[in-house]
């Protein structure tokens, strides 16, 4: 009987150190590899093609044209973005239906297409597909469209994700992650774009008419597995992900809107609330993603000089201690929403311009390309060859709701892959980020005898 006993104990003992094992193993998250949507060079927004496409919107006076030069002079855009083909024919007063479904076409086409290839992963070997396009649901939903294209299994677990904004590459790597914590081998597909064809502003709500200085048509899809035979291979590996939504907060819902204005013409409205609420949700993420990846020594001085600071009641001009992240943290891949959003994340982290410097050239070279835009900074960090074996990546991104994301990985070998940077990584940075608009189109401001002066 003790005999008996003592086996049972053994293979209970077997068992649940098995079960432990496989939980650790399904807990991986690799990041096999990924692929930026470069769309052809027939739809870049070249300064003239911007003249023209304001030009023709005959609602727009002098106060609007002024506004406008003002954005897109300081917006950090060069003249090498895309926009969709039905803005280029002159047609964005009224987009099709098929103006859509032709965008994310190209992009499933180029960059889906791509990163299969690569990884010599066939449509049939992908267990589950996580899309996310913000502003655009058709029926059948787009996901569909990917598992049709590509010839998946009947089987194959598909999530098509709208409205989440520009944090929504975050929330489909967290949705994948999530899924394969309860399947082991699990190939994961995670797709993400934005559409712009239907979505450009034609009226003359300055907080609508931003969008259009500062969105372009991009994408990426990425392949994750927690299928250790594919370690080796991985780029990367993800160590944590921290989410934080302030949408409770009235004016943080209201930030970012995509709606109609008081004429009916749809585009998306960004208020003067969104810098606070950005800051708010920025803050409530950092509160839980420090611990978990910073050291405790840096934490441990942090709270020493913070406690130090109340218990002598000092009232000391300027901010407060703040925790260095550099100590844990070797690249900051932040999202490139703006000229002001990337330094005010600068000055939050206390970085420096060589630790930004792919946000940037992110911005000027393809644009705020919504969800999609933390790949194309990602692929910058890569052509530079700044990646090495065992470094520390945190992706930092916004978006509408209002919501602030994080992740953390680990590279697992030297990355030098120059992806959708190729054909210009070497012309980076440029020497100056200057865009060419205000010699082009300044002329704006000396219609009432302002000579170069920049009044608005």
């Amino acid at each position: 009987m003790a005999e008996l006993l003592a086996l049972l104990t053994a293979l209970l003992v077997a068992c649940l150190a098995w079960q432990a094992v496989s939980r650790r193993r399904r807990a991986r998250c690799y990041l096999l590899d990924y692929a930026c949507h470069k769309p052809s060079d027939d739809r870049k927004v070249t300064t003239e093609m911007a003249g023209a496409v304001i030009e023709r919107n005959k609602r727009l006076g002098l106060t609007e044209y002024r506004f406008l030069l003002k954005v897109i002079v300081n917006s950090g855009i060069g003249e090498h973005t895309y926009c969709p083909r039905n803005v280029l024919e002159g047609r964005e007063e009224a987009p099709t239906h098929a103006d859509a479904l032709d965008e994310m076409d190209d992009f499933f086409a180029d960059a889906v297409a791509a990163v299969l290839a690569r990884t010599g992963v066939r449509g049939r070997d992908v267990d589950l597909v996580v899309l996310n396009v913000g502003s655009f649901s058709p029926a059948p939903s787009l996901v569909s469209r990917v598992v049709r294209r590509f010839g998946m299994r009947d089987d194959v677990m598909a999530y098509n994700l709208s409205g989440m904004g520009c944090s929504a590459g975050l929330i489909a790597v967290d949705l994948a992650r999530n899924v394969m914590l309860t399947r082991p081998r699990t190939m994961a597909l995670v797709v993400t774009s934005e559409s712009c064809a239907p979505n450009w502003y034609t009226g003359t709500d300055k907080s609508m008419m931003l969008g259009n200085c500062l969105f372009r048509c991009g994408g990426a899809a990425a392949l994750l597995t927690n299928d250790p035979a594919f370690r080796a291979r991985a780029k990367m590996e993800l160590r944590c992900l921290v989410r934080a939504n302030i949408g409770a907060h009235d004016d943080a819902h209201a930030a970012a809107v995509h709606r109609e204005d008081a004429d009916g013409r749809l585009g998306v409205s960004l208020s003067k609330a969104l810098p606070k609420a950005a800051v708010r949700a920025f803050t409530e993420n950092l509160q839980r993603l420090a611990p978990r990846i910073l050291p405790a020594g840096e934490l441990a001085r942090f709270a020493a000089r913070l406690l130090l600071r109340k218990l002598l009641r000092r009232k000391v001009k300027g901010e407060g201690p703040k925790i260095n992240f550099k100590t844990g943290v070797d690249h900051f891949c932040l999202h490139p929403g703006g000229t002001a959003v990337i330094e005010a994340v600068r000055k939050s982290l206390g970085l420096t311009g060589h630790d930004v410097e792919p946000a940037r050239m992110t911005l000027h070279r393809w644009g705020n390309t919504s969800a999609s835009s933390l790949w194309y900074v990602l692929s910058y960090m890569e052509a530079k060859r700044r990646l090495k074996r065992g470094d520390r990546v945190l992706m930092v991104t916004f978006g509408s709701g209002f919501k602030c994301n994080s992740c953390y990985w680990e590279v697992t070998r030297d990355l030098a892959d120059a992806g959708a940077w190729e054909d210009c990584i070497d012309e980076y940075p440029p020497e100056t980020l200057v865009n060419p608009y205000m010699d082009k189109f300044g002329w704006v401001n000396d219609i009432q005898g302002q000579g170069g002066g920049f009044v608005f």
